[in-house]
């Protein structure tokens, strides 16, 4: 065997055997150290200040949250990311995968928060806000690099010397010069409108961070803060009463403790029940407000009265139609969700305990009419679980409509691409009906908003002396006499990521990184923060840059689990990544929602579902096995309903190819030298192989180009698979077993192992961007071509090209091959084969003019089957056969009931055949074909092409005639 590279002490020994069987933890324990230490990972291991001829791939991670644990979610996207990123790489790319964390605001707080309170008894309050800040720093430099260990484990080969964290120095400067900048060309604004409150939070959140949960009822949810339920999924009916007359108008709504902040009623203009009422005024029950009957088009004249009731103050429909009318805008409701300004008794109550006194107000007023069960969609805030309002606020703003046409118009223009193209439908709609950005949270960690405050005055700039110097120059008064306060508030985390592909680079400085590196080549990510993150990039990418941030974005599907249920917590389907590479017991996923947040209910409900979907806990499938699944789920276009049983498949498949190369490496031997290139000796197979290999290139190739990630899996398991290992490793074993006997099957032998060495080594580059841990371990088993040149790892070896050497003799084995695997397994014989016990007499035949005759008996047992047939009779076959053909005919297994006559065709040899076999359960007798399974070994000039003896699977079919045979040939018993 040839020398192999001198490695790190930290990689696995690769001089010592393979061991007998594939061990994901053995196989993943000390390679990515090696790679890491090596420097194969940056760009820098080629020169990126030259121009490098074959180009470059840069591509930023989207930065998971500094807080969590990676979900299959994280796994499914960095499994593509990394794939691309190394296929790139393996194509001599200068190559930069940026790594980095986000300081996920509002999730960073809720986790320090609840820390402080179980281990302290302290609130945020209670510390400060500086203090607090201190010990959210504290809590990120103690556990905020788990994220990065479980990237690492899953093998993502990213340039960890070049990792951000969203909160960084480098990061938080360009975070401020980008506010300033943006306010100071007006992009950036103040403005109160209503925004979604989190009352638990006493924070505005974005639209992403509410989940829209569906009733289709009467429904009692859990709110915090609150003993009992609380009830939604009713429409109440109530009457304002008309002033000046008798008459009333009735009203619905799902939230009637919001009435109290009513400051009108609609109607539609067309609406003839309602035209009296022009000018008309509707009282208040509870106070002496009067409110106007509005005409408006928004009204549904086909809903419930056709009359609407209007709070413009907390309701984002009812703001608009405020806006329109000049009405009042009147906030019933206080960061708590006490409510203020209204009448007593309601003053200061709970907002869902004022929903019950009021409903009982109406009832004793007389003015309540019915209550109805109503579908609706609740608003609930993904981190608090409370009820998200709509609350008027004072708020930061970006003004998105002039970026939301430049990001819409640089697809329109194919400046910028989006794939799959289906998702163009929603980029549009979205970037066409753009509405300004909130850009305001009220935390405290986070990116605090450079703005001061000088009495009326807001004074934007990046330190409080500047804004001071600012600020008396404004006012024509020395510095002493200013008094600054700065905003309360922090950005949204989406601003932060919305510059992170440039801020990572040092920008608004111009570094070599930002030169070199922006903008970048592809946005990967999930098709669900295509607006929230993608849409901002782009659109700040321009704004601040003039450039677009990347040239493509491909958007891969949602991860759900094997029933097609979204992943949740409650459900007990939300799996960690690293439970399924390395294993994990049902009690230890018991174990992690004990010590988890969810309430006891959900926790048992999270038991069930885990006891039924992993009745025995989750095995352990490797890395690779679960970056192939991954990859191989993702088909464009639609969600990934995904099963750990078909990842523990793929953990088989890496088995497959551990005992391939054990073969191969004893098959080869010690002094085996490979070639430069082929000799032009090889056989049939040797060729057909070679023409395999060349097509499943070709394949990953084009399916790369295209991210067709199923096509790329799909082409790599069928050559290993089925062409490699089914095939072509049985048909030379009868070579490599005659290798000595003389000169002629060595020279073959040697033939063969170079093609052999060829398969694999070729093989395993194909698969090395997939399942870089096995590919990697087996690769360095092998010998090298050239030892003192060739690259020291396989992640850094050239990936194949495709080299057109098709030759089709042999592509009907496939069909074959397929096919038997699929029978075999229908009728249940994939593990064991009947048991044979076969006969030879030879006897001439010269009536029919063969060369021999050839009877066989056959006795085959399977279960309680056992079949007799009596003779086989040869009638043709090629004339330069001689007295040395020797046939091996065993019939394995019979899965059709035959016709009642006809023929068998194989090579030009003919058999007439009369069955007399009955049809088996469930199959008519009318059946006009059938399927016969033989194993065929032979040596002979018969297939001269072949000049070596093969062992393969052949599929056989019956061929019939309207005419009876004159002589029975073949005959069955049962």
């Amino acid at each position: 065997m040839s020398t192999l590279f001198s490695l790190s002490p930290l990689v696995s020994d690769v001089i010592s055997p393979l061991p007998d069987s594939y061990s994901p933890q053995y196989v993943e324990a000390a390679w990515y150290p090696w790679w890491e230490k090596q420097g194969f990972f940056k760009p820098e291991y080629g020169n990126i200040s030259d121009p490098n001829p074959r180009g470059m791939f840069m591509m930023c991670i989207p930065p998971p949250n500094v807080t969590g644990s990676l979900h299959l979610g994280h796994a499914l996207t960095n499994a593509i990311q990394d794939t691309l990123t190394r296929w790139h790489r393996m194509r001599g790319e200068t190559t930069l995968w940026n790594p980095g964390c986000d300081h996920a605001g509002i999730a960073t707080q809720v986790v320090v928060e609840k820390k402080l309170m179980r281990e302290r008894g302290m609130s945020r309050h209670d510390l400060g806000r500086e203090n607090f800040i201190q010990e959210v720093w504290k809590w990120k430099n103690e556990k905020g690099d788990r994220i990065y260990h479980q990237l690492k484990k899953l093998g993502s080969s990213l340039d960890w010397d070049r990792a951000c964290f969203t909160m960084d120095t480098k990061l938080s400067y360009a975070v401020q010069e980008a506010f300033i900048r943006m306010h100071d060309e007006g992009v950036i604004y103040r403005s109160k409108r209503l925004v979604n409150w989190s009352c638990s939070l006493n924070s505005a959140i974005s639209d992403i961070e509410v989940d829209k949960k569906e009733l289709t009822g009467r429904t009692l949810l859990p709110v915090p803060g609150y003993k009992e339920k609380v009830e939604f999924g009713v429409l109440v009916s109530f009457a304002y009463k008309v002033d000046g007359s008798d008459e009333e108008v009735i009203v619905a709504t799902t939230r009637i403790e919001t009435m109290l902040g009513d400051s009108a009623v609609a109607v539609h203009p067309t609406d003839s029940r309602y035209q009296h009422l022009k000018g008309k005024m509707v009282l208040h029950p509870f106070c002496d407000r009067k409110m106007p009957i509005v005409f408006d088009d928004f009204v549904d004249m086909s809903f419930g009265t056709g009359a609407v009731k209007i709070t413009p103050a907390h309701d984002h429909n009812d703001y608009e139609v405020g806006e329109r009318h000049n009405l009042a805008f009147i906030n019933i409701l206080d960061e708590n969700g006490l409510l203020i300004n209204v009448p007593p008794p309601f003053l200061g109550m709970k907002r869902f305990e004022a929903r019950k006194a009021v409903l009982q107000a109406l009832k004793d007023r007389g003015q309540f009419k019915e209550i109805k069960d109503n579908p609706m969609v609740v608003p609930v805030c993904s981190r608090s679980k409370d009820i998200v309002e709509p609350l008027m606020k004072p708020q930061w703003y970006v003004s998105c409509a002039d970026m939301g046409k430049q990001a819409a118009d640089s697809v329109r223009e194919g400046r910028l691409k989006i794939i799959p193209d289906h998702h163009l439908k929603t980029w549009f709609n979205w970037m066409d009906n753009i509405r300004d950005w909130c850009i305001s949270r009220q935390l405290w960690w986070g990116h605090r908003i450079p703005a001061y405050f000088v009495t009326l005055f807001v004074s934007i700039n990046l330190t409080e002396e500047e804004a001071r110097e600012k600020a008396a120059k404004r006012f024509s008064v020395s510095t002493d006499k200013i008094t600054l306060r700065q905003d309360e508030d922090v950005l949204d985390t989406w601003f932060s990521s919305g510059i992170f592909p440039f801020s990572i680079f040092g920008w608004p400085n111009e570094t070599q990184d930002l030169n070199v590196f922006y903008p970048g080549t592809l946005l990967e990510t999930g098709h669900d923060i295509l607006f929230f993150w993608v849409a901002r990039m782009v659109m700040m990418g321009l704004k601040l840059t003039g450039k677009l941030p990347f040239k493509e974005v491909y958007l891969h599907a949602v991860v759900r689990d094997a029933h097609g249920r979204k992943m949740s917590k409650s459900l007990g389907n939300v799996i960690d990544p690293l439970d399924v590479i390395t294993g994990i017991s049902l009690e230890g996923l018991y174990a992690q929602l004990t010590d988890s947040n969810l309430d006891p209910i959900e926790v048992e409900k999270a038991k069930q579902g885990q006891k039924s979907d992993y009745p025995n806990g989750i095995p352990e499938c490797g890395t690779d096995a679960l970056r192939f699944a991954l990859c191989a789920y993702t088909s464009q276009g639609r969600d990934i309903n995904l099963d750990v049983n078909r990842i523990l498949g793929y953990r088989h498949f890496c088995n497959k190819l551990w005992n391939a190369v054990k073969f191969a490496m004893k098959t080869l031997g010690d002094n085996f030298v490979p070639s430069e290139k082929l000799c032009g000796e090889e056989s049939v197979s040797d060729r057909w192989i070679l023409s395999r290999l060349s097509a499943a290139v070709g394949l990953c190739d084009t399916a790369f180009k295209a991210y067709d990630f199923p096509a790329i899996t799909t082409a790599i398991y069928n050559f290993w698979l089925y062409e490699l290992c089914d095939v072509y490793l049985e048909s030379v074993k009868p070579v490599f077993s005659k290798a000595e006997e003389d000169s002629t099957s060595q020279r073959q032998a040697l033939v063969c192992r170079q093609t052999l060495y060829t398969c694999l080594e070729v093989g395993l580059r194909l698969l090395s961007p997939l399942m870089p841990f096995v590919s990697e371990e087996l690769y360095q088993r092998l010998p090298r071509r050239r030892p003192q040149s060739d690259p020291p790892s396989i992640t850094v070896t050239s990936y194949p090209d495709t080299e057109e050497e098709v030759d089709r003799d042999m592509e009907f084995i496939m069909t074959v091959v397929k096919t038997i695997r699929s029978l075999r397994a229908d009728y249940n014989l994939t593990k064991t084969r009947a048991d044979c016990k076969i006969t030879h007499n030879y006897e001439s035949y010269s009536e029919m003019n063969p060369v021999l005759m050839l009877t066989v008996t056959i006795s085959i047992t399977k279960g309680k089957m056992v079949m007799k047939s009596n003779s086989v009779h040869l009638l043709k076959y090629h004339k330069k056969a001689e007295s040395s053909l020797i046939y091996s005919i065993t019939l394995s297994l019979h899965l059709l009931p035959p016709p009642s006559a006809g023929f068998f065709f194989f090579c030009g040899v003919e058999f007439p055949v009369i069955p007399i076999i009955p049809p088996l359960p469930g199959h008519s007798e009318r059946v006009k074909q059938c399927l016969i399974l033989f194993q065929l070994q032979w040596q002979s000039h018969f297939l001269c092409a072949l000049k070596l003896p093969l062992f393969f699977w052949v599929l056989a079919k019956w061929h019939y005639e309207s005419k009876p045979c004159k002589e029975p040939i073949l005959t069955w018993k049962v």
